[in-house]
């Protein structure tokens, strides 16, 4: 209960084999290894320093507000009837 040795070693991949289906091993690999690559990318990405500095064809314009009054019409008064 020491050491594996390489019957341990066929004996887990034929299990592998087994359970996976020789077709799907491949597939496996495959998608664990592009996920590997992945991940090193956003890392490396992640590290990278942003830059912060605005160009001025980034910097937004500062517009003045406008104000616009409207005339308010007279409403005619209507007075309630008594009864």
């Amino acid at each position: 209960m020491g050491s594996t040795s390489i019957s341990h070693w066929l004996i887990v991949l034929a299990i592998v084999v087994i359970l996976f289906g020789a077709k799907k091993i491949p597939e496996l690999a495959k998608g664990l290894g592009q996920g590997i690559r992945n991940f090193k990318k956003e890392m490396k990405e992640d590290d990278e320093p942003v830059a912060t500095t605005t160009t001025p064809a980034e910097t937004p314009k500062q517009v003045e507000p406008t104000v616009t009054t409207v005339k308010a019409e007279p409403t005619p008064h209507n007075p309630t009837k008594q009864v």
